[in-house]
């Protein structure tokens, strides 16, 4: 009534009133009486306000991309805001002017110009996956931002909640991403296969060393029997060679035994042996031997008679077979 008028202002609110365009109170948390007629009352709200926002940017390689994220910020000098924004109220504490929503336009227009910095320096394919990289960089910069400092604010956090590429992009990348996986798994099924006949080949190059390390296992079973057959043959020549001269020595003994019983007579007429016999000569023998006198001397011979007794005597002789002397068969008969 009266123009009189109460306010009770939560802690989390800063108030200023201002009478004659000069702050008379101020502070969070103020109840006070005032008379609205010649009084400006101002709120300014001091606790934290989440600021979502969505903004297309264009990447390097001039593809388009979405980036969807939200601010997290509080007031930090309400006397900054009240001079550059316009947040009187009423007495029902509605806001004069649309200048508080203008706010959270500044701040996301101010985190839009940092961000599309960044995104002009990445193609698309980098930008989907530096999220992280992409919100470190704005938040040092807005945090360093003249225009932040002079509204008298301060960002608490940012978050980037997603960085999409347009549809027909989307699903080119899934494409060439799939496609990769693909080629991924064939190699990967290809190198299993690979190490199935690397295996394999091992598995067959050992069975033949091993058949190789058999047969030279069997060649040297082979070697050494024939070696040893090979040293059996040569100790047998070895001891047919030492019967042969074994044997060559005796009978080179007995030679010389027997040139030593004949070095004595060997000049001595093969005739005077022959009657020197122990048996001595018999008639048909003497009688032999004049022929054959006779026949070495033919030459020497002019007529030959031979009487008939002498002839029938040596041709009965020789029918019946007997050398000996006529004399022992007359005794035997």
């Amino acid at each position: 009534m009266l123009g009189i008028s109460y306010i009770k202002a939560p802690p989390s609110t800063h108030v200023m009133l201002f009478r004659g365009g000069k702050p008379v109170c101020e502070g969070a948390g103020l109840s006070f009486f005032y008379f609205s007629p010649n009084a400006t009352l101002v709120q300014i709200p001091l606790a934290s306000t989440d600021v979502p926002f969505v903004f297309n940017e264009v990447t390097s390689d001039f593809q388009d991309a979405t980036i969807q994220g939200e601010l997290t910020l509080r007031v930090n000098s309400p006397g900054k805001l009240a001079s550059i924004l316009d947040f009187s109220t009423d007495a029902w504490g509605r806001y004069r002017s649309d200048d508080p929503s203008k706010l959270n336009d500044r701040l996301i227009h101010t985190t839009q110009t940092l961000a599309r910095a960044f995104t002009l320096r990445k193609t698309l394919r980098e930008l989907l996956t530096s999220s992280d990289e992409l919100v470190e960089q704005v938040f040092a910069q807005l945090a360093e931002s003249p225009a932040v400092a002079m509204l008298g604010v301060e960002v608490i956090n940012l978050s980037v909640l997603s960085i999409k590429a347009t549809p027909e992009m989307a699903k080119a990348l899934q494409a060439e991403a799939r496609e990769k996986l693909l080629l991924e798994a064939d190699e990967a099924i290809y190198a299993r296969r690979n190490t199935a006949v690397e295996l394999e080949r091992q598995i067959k190059e050992n069975e033949l060393n091993t058949e190789i390390a058999v047969q030279q296992k069997q060649r040297q079973v082979r070697e050494t029997k024939l070696a040893a057959d090979i040293a059996i043959e040569q100790e047998r020549a070895t001891l047919v060679d030492n019967a042969i001269e074994n044997q060559r020595k005796e009978s080179q003994a007995k030679a010389d035994a027997l040139k030593a019983i004949l070095e004595p007579i060997k000049d001595v007429d093969w005739r005077t042996l022959l009657a020197a016999s122990p048996g001595g000569l018999n008639a048909n023998q003497m009688i032999a031997l004049a022929f054959r006198d006779l026949a070495d001397n033919a030459e020497k011979v002019g007529n030959l008679n031979i009487s008939p007794e002498l002839l029938a005597t040596l041709l009965a002789d020789t029918a019946t077979g007997d050398d000996r002397p006529r004399q022992q068969r007359r005794r035997n008969s």
